[in-house]
């Protein structure tokens, strides 16, 4: 049996966008251009729009049209959130792939961002997070393995590194350091982007009871992802 009609017009224009055939911000063909290409009534298609505005597709404005919704996972910048949850909070299924998780010696450039010695015991993670199985965040982290000895017998395709550290180390301190760059070959790969695509990379440090415990990377198509911040003032 063919679907409704109205599904039919949903499913075309939900293509349209997954093809990037429209953008963010772009405004979709209107209720009548929609009817006559369809051949249906102006509620058939109504329904349809209304069903994508419900799902978070589409926004509409009364006397403008519909607009395509601006759905890349937003993080707050100052604060710490967990990314599963944001990825559940934007409709989607969360899942991560753990490319690596090993114990390791410090380098001179993770011992000076974690305040160590060269040459210390430390844990290494990357783990590539996904939203309905896109890739939408390239974690690297480094953590203190005498301090968090349990880290590296975790199973980060159950709980993410954020919500571990959560849980066993109460956060009392944090730096973030953002910056616009392309992503290497490798980093490309793992994130299913060519080299040339813009992403926003966060340097996260974290203290718990004044002892600094994390370091992380973590990389993410800008087209994907933004930071927000907000400040009351005084």
């Amino acid at each position: 049996m063919a679907p409704a009609l109205y599904l039919q017009i949903k499913q075309h224009i939900l293509d349209g966008i997954r093809s990037r055939h429209y953008e963010a911000g772009d405004r979709i063909p209107t209720e009548a251009a929609l009817c006559e290409q369809f051949g249906v009534s102006r509620m058939t298609v109504n329904k349809a729009l209304r069903e994508l505005v419900a799902d978070g597709w589409l926004n509409r404005t009364a006397g403008s049209g519909s607009f395509v919704a601006d759905r890349r996972t937003e993080s707050t910048l100052l604060a710490i959130r967990n990314i599963a949850e944001e990825i559940a909070e934007q409709g989607a299924d969360y899942s991560a792939r753990v490319i690596r998780l090993e114990r390791q010696a410090a380098d001179e450039k993770v011992a000076v961002q974690l305040g160590l010695r060269v040459g210390a015991p430390i844990f290494h993670s990357l783990i590539v997070h996904q939203a309905d199985g896109e890739p939408l965040q390239l974690e690297e982290r480094f953590v203190d393995a005498r301090q968090l000895p349990g880290y590296g017998e975790q199973d980060f395709t159950r709980q993410t590194p954020n919500r571990y550290l959560m849980e066993v180390c109460p956060l009392s301190e944090m730096e973030h350091v953002v910056e616009a760059v392309l992503p290497s070959a490798g980093e490309a790969g793992l994130l299913q982007i060519r080299v040339d695509i813009p992403c926003l990379l966060l340097h996260r440090r974290t203290w718990s009871e004044g002892a600094l415990v994390s370091y992380a990377r973590l990389l993410s198509p800008g087209s994907r992802y933004k930071l927000r911040s907000q400040t009351r003032m005084a």
